[in-house]
């Protein structure tokens, strides 16, 4: 059969998984049928705007480009080894899920363990409205959001003792007062190049608002989970 196709100019192609032929089918405007006699007009795609079979090392790969209004597509990656090879996917994988959830909830946050601080930050002010002991579950929460800039100060090599302190310094601001005077300086964080307080909003550091929301209430629900064995709490 394929001997006939050839001679006609058509390309057919044996053993194609159907993932790939869904691909085929969405970059190139066509139907998928299950019949030869069942196939109209209408179901061949005629997107494709160019054809070609190129080898790459010692296999030979299909490529269909220039197609209009594709509704897929395909990356391809080169790697000295199969490890780096491994690490550039999954780099790009990670990259492609946070464009994936900004898409889903276009909200971002400053990066830097900035969002964290400011948090601790607005906690240690609501424990000033609290009476005795009741304040040591807002202390605790907003000691343990500074974990992250912590960590960011350590793998910089920076002091973080006295990163810390600055960086409280600076969340800070008028505390106490009115919320918009709080997170005055909610966009400053830790440089990870330099170890050094920085404004996130300056180096373009963001976050996806999702990941953020999902992490914090993550670690709630385990460390609740965690006091809660053998009814402590």
């Amino acid at each position: 059969a394929q001997h006939y196709f050839v001679r006609a100019g058509i390309t057919a192609f044996r053993r194609l998984r159907k993932s790939d032929n869904n691909r085929v089918a969405r970059a190139c405007g066509a139907t998928i049928v299950s019949r030869v006699d069942e196939i109209q007009e209408s179901d061949v795609g005629t997107g494709c705007g160019l054809f070609e079979v190129r080898k790459i090392g010692d296999e030979y790969f299909t490529f269909i480009e220039q197609c209009r209004d594709p509704k897929a597509c395909t990356i391809l990656l080169r790697g000295g080894s199969k490890d780096v090879l491994n690490e550039v996917e999954r780099n790009l994988r990670d990259a492609m899920q946070v464009a994936r959830n900004v898409v889903f909830e276009p909200k971002l946050l400053p990066g830097g363990g900035a969002t964290e601080m400011a948090v601790a930050s607005a906690l240690r002010a609501e424990a000033e409205t609290v009476d005795g002991r009741h304040q040591g579950p807002f202390r605790a929460v907003a000691q343990a959001f500074e974990v992250i800039p912590r960590t960011l100060c350590e793998n910089c090599g920076a002091s973080s003792i006295r990163m810390i302190t600055q960086l409280r310094a600076k969340h800070a601001v008028g505390e106490g007062g009115e919320s918009a005077e709080l997170f005055a300086n909610s966009t400053w964080g830790i440089d990870g190049h330099t170890g050094r307080v920085a404004d996130m909003a300056e180096l373009g550091v963001w976050e996806p608002y999702a990941v953020k929301v999902q992490t914090i209430k993550t670690a709630l629900e385990a460390a609740s989970m965690l006091l809660r064995i053998d009814d402590i709490v």
